[in-house]
């Protein structure tokens, strides 16, 4: 059996395919798991901060914000600037749609649009800002006490570790495949395929430790959430690896599936590939018409699974097991670092030469991954007390006369 009806690039491939209709849409099938891996990760968070907050390890944190004051140029300025980019592709695009569709990477990337729609949309965006702005302002600004929960900023660490883990992804990306970078450093750098994990756990990490230090939130206790939420995104971020065929997969595999095995789960030419690899298929028609020569492991559908099951024992046992701030987290990184370890034993990647061997970027970031999950776990246990006091929740209002409202 081979693994064609589950291979499509983009949305309209899947329509195509599953119902012999063709609507055009310009969503890559890769680029709708990330989204939804960010969707399931900011989902999981905040389920785990509301369960926190109930034990009471977590609670409010309190913001002092000014309000009623009077709208500021600044602030109009960067609503029209913001909505002018948005008009100036949006309205070129509603009347270029089939173009759009045909290529959408290429349309956003290029200098075209519509700068009388930018100006309108600009414009509009900033009298809208201006006007509700001074619909509330007040005659005398004053000063009111913000109380927020957790759970309600999930949403926010989602986005600032999701933007910077995108900019690691494909930095780390680009420096295990240097060569391709160097060719087409343009194509490379903006292209919506071709992503590393690892270089997006690390640098959306600096940037979510950082939003947790700005907003007085436990770093532990948020961890300890993440852990739950990074492996279900994971896995769904692979799922969109494997349904468009984006390069991340396995080694060559031509020996016969075992008899538990089903044939599309063991080899995969994937056809129609999003990155156009192998040979051109006859009779195909469209920008998606290439499958490899020769079948190869689909490791992205191993690595679902596999995280799958590492986001089960977490979510639904570990976590009511473990009581000890970060501990969690720790224990996540041990079992990521396996498995990525284990993954790339049939994976194709990169060689690099390191301490006279010949071994991949991730394999060297996943022993990173275990060491470290190990030493948290170590560290958590033997100061379990300190860091558990250190991390318990303790409720700090600002020092001055305000009115405190709760954030909705």
């Amino acid at each position: 059996m081979n693994f064609t009806i589950l291979s499509f690039a983009t949305l309209s491939d899947f329509f195509k395919q599953w119902f012999g209709v063709e609507i055009p849409l310009p969503i890559q099938t890769y680029g709708l798991f990330v989204a939804l891996a960010f969707v399931a990760g900011a989902y999981i968070m905040s389920k785990e901060y509301k369960r926190k907050e109930k034990l009471g390890s977590m609670g409010p944190i309190y913001k002092v914000e000014t309000v009623g004051e009077k709208p500021q140029i600044k602030d109009l300025v960067i609503s029209f600037l913001i909505a002018f980019l948005i008009g100036y592709k949006l309205i070129d695009i509603i009347f270029n749609y089939k173009e759009f569709t045909e290529n959408a990477q290429e349309f956003l990337l290029s200098k075209r649009g519509s700068f009388i729609g930018g100006l309108l949309v600009g414009a509009a965006s900033a009298f809208y800002n201006w006007y509700t702005k001074n619909k509330a302002a007040l005659d005398k600004p004053k000063k009111v006490i913000v109380k927020i929960y957790p759970h309600q900023l999930a949403g926010n660490i989602l986005v600032v570790t999701g933007i910077f883990g995108l900019l690691g992804a494909k930095l780390f990306h680009n420096f295990e495949n240097w060569d391709r970078f160097v060719a087409d450093p343009i194509g490379e750098l903006f292209s919506f395929s071709g992503l590393t994990f690892f270089g997006g756990l690390i640098v959306g990490g600096f940037a979510g430790a950082l939003f947790l230090k700005k907003n007085n939130l436990s770093s532990f206790h948020t961890l300890d959430a993440a852990a739950c939420g990074i492996p279900l995104g994971y896995a769904l971020g692979r799922v969109g690896c494997q349904l468009s065929g984006d390069g991340c997969w396995g080694i060559e595999n031509t020996s016969p599936a075992p008899s538990f095995i089903p044939d599309w789960a063991w080899s995969s030419t994937f056809p129609n590939n999003v990155i156009n690899a192998g040979e051109k298929i006859t009779e195909c028609h469209g920008s998606h018409c290439h499958e490899l020569s020769t079948g190869v492991f689909p490791t992205s559908l191993y690595e679902t699974l596999m995280m799958l099951v590492i986001f089960s024992v977490l979510f639904f046992w570990l976590k009511h097991k473990i009581k000890y701030p970060g501990m969690l987290f720790g224990t996540y990184l041990s079992m990521q670092g396996v498995e990525r370890l284990l993954i790339e034993q049939i994976r194709v990647n990169n060689k690099l030469h390191f301490l006279g061997m010949e071994v991949t970027q991730a394999q060297i970031i996943a022993t990173c991954l275990i060491i470290s999950g190990l030493t948290i776990i170590f560290l958590t246990w033997k100061y379990r007390e300190k860091i558990t006091e250190i991390s318990a929740y303790k409720e700090q209002i600002p020092n001055i006369k305000a009115e405190i409202v709760e954030e909705k």
